[in-house]
């Protein structure tokens, strides 16, 4: 990974912003708190401190990566622009009736999420497309005037339109773009027929209203951005990190910012990825615990699990269906818990449930000693002793234990009659069963068993915790890769230029028109390809693509992967054949003669990277030595040992000091500066010679507890 030309990464969260810089020294990474209200100031604020660290001027980095939660954070929040939606006549409250669907089936007090865009900012107009691209009922200019009228008075920064099987042809939306581009030059236009062309309504309006709503927010963030970074000297490109795991310049970022909402994770995951290529591991899960949420992503043959759509917002959060659809290419990444930030409380049950609202950056957890009255995971970790008050974060920032355990005693203990003690063990357990619980239903879901995986822990927590879940998981290898505290920053540097162009295109298996979709395939990739060119990327590039598939009468279509280069060789039986190869891997069976339909097509773009070397060992500019039998200089920390429901003196190490083929046995306690790893008892860490820390279960370790 080195480079003679520096590179930075930077991940923006809802707690920290993380930064790794990649220099021919070696590789360097910073944490601070987000700055919520202007959080370029955190980027800027890292940028110097790391270049001083590094020994670089600014204006030595060659290209900035950035990844952000500012898109997902104005849709939880509702703090986007002012946005109208325009749709067909009859169609005005799609977006309010939602799907048949019902997250919880036997709750008569069931409350749905309320839609993005208000009924009274949403508009018609008087036209029609059938399900084939026929024109049914024109679209007329002229009953645009008054539309626009009403559109200019209401003074709206952005607008979305959506019109019924536009993405089979998008001309009539088009065709109000060119009216509004004339009359309301100023306001910021997002087509369905571009963000989200494919087919269910629902869906593909909601995508749009989603990117008009926060269109104009990111375009100003951005400008702001470039323009203060110029100002510090960096006057480099910069790229964004989009959903789907790969790198998009800045002005298509602007166009389609939804792209953006899964950001940062996905930098994580290419991070997992990467390690889990480079130990050749065909088995990976991902785990990324940062300062508001844990997500998983199952990785196999180092390419991890995707899909074409998920949900942002929800409003009941572990609820699959109660929050927005947002149909775009992502890495399928589950959420499965909280994060260090998150609040713990005793509902009405006498039960202790952790989130779903979070601390926070300001004023964070209370041992943050910034106003912070109630307990987080954070204070429960510092309680227990995993982490150290006095070197948290290398040592910018001390903890407070007694306002831990204030907060802990205040909301769980006095409630439940517990000790500091045991309200942060029941806080911690909660959490760690709660994402057990979840990877487990996921695992079931994909029909896999997670024991047959290895983790791979990244993020200011993750390490805290992974050696918990993995007993819980009966998971028995663990990897805390080298920068693991940074990991999605990283990650963006491995990241490859990327973009994925998605299309409808309904057509039953037994009346194929072959030449249709060769032209269809070919369309997609010079589109998806255009993505790419505009980042000046100078590598070869890759397509990849995928038909979606389903058996007639079935809801729901399968991801198939297709070789684009063989394309000429399409036919029924090929196609048929890989569709029933990729439905048995995924259900373990066909369905006998049922007739199959395709319903759309995928192409990804991409740049190629080289095949992926073992880190090096020049992390933040320390060489680890080879091989050695010496034992590291530790110290010892009381910490709960679950094993033993009890606190035991735990050796703690820096990680710095571990040399190469050394063991360490649980429980430890290894700190570094973005993060600090829990070796359980029963397991055993060694240092690989690309300095990850590789976890293993011991033998003659009991089941998990």
């Amino acid at each position: 990974m080195a480079t003679n030309h520096p590179r930075l990464g930077v991940d923006i969260g809802g707690t920290f912003t993380d930064l790794a810089l990649q220099t021919e020294q070696g590789l360097f990474s910073e944490k601070l708190l987000t700055t919520e209200h202007a959080p370029e100031q955190a980027i800027l604020q890292g940028i110097t401190k790391i270049t001083e660290n590094a020994g670089i001027a600014v204006s030595e980095i060659s290209m900035i990566i950035h990844g952000t939660t500012l898109a997902t954070n104005a849709l939880i929040q509702r703090s986007g622009a002012k946005t109208a939606l325009i749709t067909t006549d009859g169609f005005r409250d799609v977006i309010e009736m939602r799907t048949e669907n019902r997250f919880e089936q036997y709750d008569i007090n069931l409350t749905l999420p309320t839609p993005l865009i208000e009924r009274q900012h949403r508009y018609t107009v008087c036209e029609r497309l059938s399900a084939t691209g026929e024109v049914l009922i024109a679209l007329d200019p002229d009953q645009l005037k008054p539309l626009i009228g009403k559109l200019k008075a209401r003074a709206y920064q952005s607008i979305a339109i959506g019109l019924i099987h536009s993405y089979v042809d998008g001309r009539h939306e088009r065709l109000i773009r060119y009216e509004l581009a004339r009359q309301l030059p100023e306001v910021s236009v997002s087509l369905s027929s571009e963000v989200s062309p494919l087919m269910r309504e629902y869906e593909r309006f909601n995508t749009v209203c989603a990117n008009a709503y926060i269109k104009p927010m990111i375009k100003s963030y951005m400008d702001r951005l470039i323009q203060k970074l110029s100002d510090l000297g960096a006057c480099c490109p910069v790229y964004l990190m989009h959903s789907g795991g790969g790198l998009i310049s800045v002005d298509d970022a602007v166009a389609f910012p939804v792209r953006l909402v899964e950001s940062g994770p996905a930098g994580g995951v290419i991070f997992a990825a990467y390690i889990a290529r480079s130990h050749g591991i065909t088995r990976a899960l991902s785990f990324d615990m940062g300062g508001t949420t844990a997500k998983i992503c199952m990785i196999k043959d180092a390419t991890p699990n995707t899909a074409t759509s998920f949900e942002v917002a929800r409003s009941y959060r572990f609820k699959q269906g109660s929050g927005m659809p947002v149909s775009i290419p992502v890495i399928e990444m589950v959420e499965i818990g909280a994060g260090g930030g998150s609040i713990a409380q005793v509902d009405d049950m006498r039960q202790i449930r952790v989130g779903p609202h979070s601390a926070g950056a300001s004023p964070g957890p209370a041992c943050y000693n910034r106003g912070g009255e109630y307990p987080t995971v954070t204070d429960g970790d510092l309680i227990l002793g995993k982490l150290d008050p006095d070197n948290f974060a290398g040592g910018s920032m001390k903890l407070c234990r007694q306002n831990a355990e204030a907060a802990a005693v205040a909301q769980i203990g006095e409630v439940l009659g517990m000790s500091a003690n045991d309200s942060a063990f029941g806080i911690c357990e909660v959490i760690d069963e709660n994402m057990a619980n979840a990877a487990r239903m996921h695992a079931v879901e994909n029909g896999e068993d997670l024991s047959e995986y290895a983790m791979i822990a990244f993020g200011g927590a993750a390490p805290l915790h992974a050696g918990r879940l993995c007993e819980k998981l009966n998971i028995e290898k663990l990897l805390v890769p080298p920068g693991a505290g940074v990991g999605s920053a990283i990650g963006f540097l491995i990241a490859p230029f990327s973009f994925e162009a998605l299309r409808s295109d309904y057509q039953p298996m037994a009346k194929l028109d072959i030449e249709h979709v060769r032209v269809l395939v070919n369309d997609l990739a010079r589109q998806s390809g255009q993505y790419v060119t505009h980042t000046r990327a100078k590598q070869n590039r890759l397509h990849q693509c995928k038909a979606m598939m389903r058996y007639m009468g079935q809801g729901w279509e399968i991801p198939v992967s297709l070789d684009i280069n063989q394309m000429e060789n399409w036919n029924k039986p090929y196609l048929t054949s890989r569709f029933e190869s990729a439905y048995q891997a995924l259900f373990g069976r066909t369905v006998g003669d049922l007739a199959i339909e395709i319903t759309g097509w995928s192409v990804r773009t991409s740049t190629t990277t080289d095949a992926p070397k073992l880190l090096e060992d020049k992390i933040r500019g320390q060489q680890h030595s080879a091989i050695s039998s010496a034992p590291p200089q530790e110290n010892t920390r009381s910490l709960f040992d679950p094993a033993r429901k009890s606190f035991v003196d735990a050796a703690t190490i820096n990680r710095s000091d571990i040399q190469a083929s050394m063991a360490i046995h649980g429980p430890a306690i290894i700190v570094e500066d973005e993060t600090t790893g829990i070796i359980p008892h029963g397991f055993t860490a060694k240092m690989m010679m690309d300095g990850c820390l590789i976890i293993t279960k011991n033998l003659s370790a009991g089941a998990p507890a």
